[in-house]
């Protein structure tokens, strides 16, 4: 398989371009597509695509798994039909920062919150991750179920704010906000601690519980999620703060209605 060609666009609000060689293909997520050449041939197929000893019904149950993932039961399938290259621009989902992550640095997969994935090679698989422990699962910010992305070559997943990457050695950990974590090498140890002071807990503003992460491998994290973004619009809206009249409020509001359902539908 050849090495996949593409390049990151934008600052905030950024797309990926691949340039595809004859015969090439990648897979996206449900409406994400930008722009296509004109010979770029498009189709939707159910789940990742990838096979299953079960024929139909299985691909049909591998669908339905991967949409407690967060993404769609379908993937949109892009190949270049024709001989000579052929270009597909796939956008973020919101405003922060795409990153590109080789599965074959990682030891073949990587841990993700809900909803991570935007495109990838064909071939690489998106399951469920369920939290192995009680506690991760109830107070780890993604619930008991994460996605688990595997397979070969590289995948691409999307931040919210600034994006941070940091390498863990096997005696190095952080302290991360259970929202800003994004993504793992499937070698770190994640877990939830408590915060451990009563007053820090009610006061601090970080809430009851932080996610401890522990290498050996890689973390990706966020600046900004978009749980909390929502948040400080609603507040905004509610409070009236930085707004001039009564218009400048009923604008706001509408935004803030608009990011809630954004984020409901996209996590949906």
């Amino acid at each position: 398989m050849s090495q996949l060609d593409y390049k990151i666009y934008g600052n905030d609000l950024q797309y990926v371009q691949f340039t595809l060689a004859a015969g090439q293909e990648v897979i996206a997520e449900q409406g994400a597509m930008m722009f296509i050449d004109q010979d770029i041939a498009t189709d939707a197929i159910l789940g990742d695509g990838s096979a299953s000893a079960f024929g139909a019904i299985g691909r049909f149950v591998n669908a339905i798994k991967r949409s407690f993932t967060g993404e769609s039961m379908f993937s949109s399938h892009y190949q270049n039909n024709a001989s000579y290259p052929q270009r597909v621009a796939i956008a973020a989902p919101g405003p922060g920062e795409i990153v590109a992550i080789n599965l074959d640095e990682q030891g073949g997969s990587i841990i993700c919150q809900k909803g991570a994935y935007l495109a990838g090679e064909k071939g690489q698989k998106i399951q469920i991750a369920f939290q192995k422990r009680v506690r991760v699962g109830l107070f780890g910010g993604e619930g008991f179920i994460m996605q688990k992305i595997s397979g070969h070559g590289t995948v691409f997943i999307h931040a919210s704010g600034a994006l941070r990457q940091v390498a863990l050695g096997s005696v190095d950990a952080l302290r991360v906000d259970t929202g800003c974590l994004v993504g793992m090498s499937s070698s770190v140890r994640y877990d939830i601690k408590y915060t451990g002071k009563l007053k820090t807990s009610l006061f601090g503003g970080e809430g009851l519980f932080y996610a401890t992460v522990s290498g050996p491998g890689h973390v990706w994290m966020q600046s900004l999620p978009l749980s909390r973004l929502s948040k400080v619009l609603m507040t905004a809206a509610i409070s009236g703060r930085g707004q001039g009249s009564i218009w400048g409020k009923l604008y706001l509001v509408g935004f803030v209605i608009f990011v809630i359902v954004s984020l409901f539908l996209e996590r949906s």
